[in-house]
């Protein structure tokens, strides 16, 4: 099981090493690029997990009112100084602290993968809760479901949780929250230089 705390403090300590070794070039960015063709300029757009703002808030922020959450308050430091103009909050994804209704849109790149399995589901219910009747979820998930600790991730001497729920769970998660999956994308998106996992992208618009 995924010790949440245990994320916080991990991404808390390592927010510098992780935001110098992440990858802005893999082919989620692409995906982020056509889900946001199809959402307006008057948009609000809240990305869950947002880390350190880059890419994906900052070009959240480029295309419409985008707003950002994390657990990490270290990251949510970094991402200010990125995205400098973006609201950012604190928060957990499994109570996430935004009135119903706020959104037009939600994304969650790479960041359902550091919530307790046994609560998956309960996140992207938040993620249908926060957003706006018709509203619009890009979320990444790996194929199969999957747990691990690293307790020296980046050679930073700090511990990082992963929980994936795979691909099947995921498209019951989205079903159950009251979603469409209008499309998915396969990709190789990396995270850091040197990784080669596999993601699955959902793009999913909540049923009005």
């Amino acid at each position: 099981m995924v010790d949440k705390d245990a994320v916080r403090r991990g991404y808390d300590e390592l927010a510098e090493a992780y935001a110098a070794d992440r990858n802005e070039d893999g082919h989620g960015r692409e995906v982020l690029s056509r889900f946001l063709d199809g959402v307006s300029e008057s948009a609000r757009v809240l990305d869950a997990g947002c880390g350190q703002g880059t890419p994906v808030l900052r070009d959240l922020d480029s295309a419409a009112t985008a707003v950002g959450t994390d657990i990490s308050r270290s990251q949510l430091e970094l991402a200010a100084e990125n995205v400098p103009d973006v609201a950012l909050a604190q928060g957990d994804m499994v109570g996430l602290p935004f009135r119903n209704g706020s959104f037009d849109a939600v994304t969650a790149y790479h960041s359902l993968i550091h919530v307790p399995r046994e609560q998956h589901q309960e996140a992207v219910d938040e993620f249908a809760r926060v957003l706006a009747d018709g509203g619009r979820l890009l979320c990444s998930e790996g194929p199969d479901e999957w747990s691990g600790t690293n307790p020296d991730w980046l050679d930073t001497g700090v511990e990082m949780q992963w929980h994936i729920a795979g691909v099947e769970a995921t498209r019951d998660h989205l079903r159950n929250a009251g979603f469409t999956v209008e499309r998915e994308w396969r990709t190789d998106d990396s995270l850091a230089e040197g990784d080669d996992a596999n993601w699955t992208f959902f793009a999913a618009r909540l049923e009005e």
